[in-house]
């Protein structure tokens, strides 16, 4: 699961293309949900005066939640603990933009997992609507790093409602 960044007066920007996990079903399938904001700061630019969210952030959303999702479903069938990262798109097909206001629907189906890989089916959809489709294919990279590991479940938690008020 990759995630753009920048530089900004020294310190690191990370996109979080998710605000909540509305499904999640180790070894099956997950839904999280975006909502798109003007106050994105990719709006400035992409496009001035018409607004739309850039492919690869849709994309973007589309691997955060794929991502975990074959995490959690490693460490279940496995025991293993591992950060996906995003290797092939397959027949990534765009049917509509998506302008600030609207509020996505990601959902990803797991197809197939290994100790190595693992292989999702992805869409966005906007009311029902289809706007994104594409086939995802991840490799596992085995870190050991504790802070990182905390760090992640506790975005999860986060996005899964699982937080103190």
């Amino acid at each position: 699961m990759g995630s753009p960044a920048s530089k900004r007066g020294g310190e690191s920007v990370r996109f979080f293309m998710i605000d909540r996990i509305t499904r999640w079903e180790v070894g099956k399938c997950a839904e999280g949900l975006k909502n798109v904001a003007l106050s994105e700061d990719f709006f400035d630019d992409h496009f001035p005066r018409r607004p739309v969210m850039p492919g690869v952030l849709l994309i973007e959303g589309m691997a955060q939640l794929s991502g975990l999702l074959l995490e959690a479903s490693l460490r279940e069938k496995f025991q293993r603990d591992a950060k996906a990262i995003l290797t092939i798109l397959d027949k990534v097909k765009f049917r509509d933009m998506v302008k600030p206001g609207e509020m996505l629907v990601y959902s990803t189906e797991l197809v197939s997992l290994n100790e190595l890989s693992g292989k999702v089916m992805v869409k966005a959809t906007r009311e029902g609507r289809l706007i994104a489709s594409t086939g995802m294919v991840f490799s596992f990279k085995y870190v050991d790093d504790p802070k990182l590991e905390e760090k992640r479940r506790g975005l999860l938690d986060i996005w899964m409602g699982k937080h103190d008020a």
